[in-house]
């Protein structure tokens, strides 16, 4: 049975969920899915110390277990590339990740996979920006995704802090 927990974060609530074996999920919604256990397992409470230390500035890197679920091999790719070669307050554009990824994705295929990446933050999703701008970015609250996109490349560094 998998085990849910939230914390709050500058971007809003951050729901995680594992199964005990690795984080499956993560979401910026409070709703626990069907089925889960509000009884935290070792691997959730690791997983919301590991993102509450992120949001205080102490964390740089993630150490826990994921799993993507059922993905094509190139999601697959993509994703793994994301997360083993693009490290905290770095940036990559879409087509830059898809070079790295070796697959045959194209720039816009990559948004598609940075859309329905199960594990952002982990899988650091909002550090992959256009070629001439932040590109999209579907995580946060709904209507805040830029904004929650620029406030996580501020966390880290990758972006100048807003003047206004």
């Amino acid at each position: 049975m998998p085990s849910f927990g939230t914390i709050e974060s500058p971007v809003g609530v951050i729901g995680v969920v594992s199964d005990g074996a690795a984080v499956t999920r993560v979401t910026w919604r409070s709703v626990a899915p069907a089925g889960a256990d509000a009884e935290p397992d070792a691997l959730l409470r690791e997983a919301l110390a590991q993102l509450r230390a992120y949001f205080d500035g102490a964390l740089r890197r993630f150490d826990l277990p994921i799993d993507l679920g059922a993905q094509t091999a190139a999601t697959s790719a993509v994703l793994s590339a994301l997360h083993d070669t693009v490290g905290h307050g770095e940036t990559v554009t879409y087509g830059g990740l898809a070079a790295r990824s070796g697959t045959t994705v194209p720039a816009r295929g990559i948004g598609a996979i940075m859309g329905a990446n199960p594990v952002p933050l982990i899988v650091p999703c909002h550090r992959v920006v256009a070629g001439d701008g932040l590109g999209g970015y579907s995580g946060g609250d709904p209507g805040r995704g830029l904004e929650t996109k620029r406030w996580l490349l501020e966390h880290e560094g990758a972006l100048p802090a807003g003047l206004f």
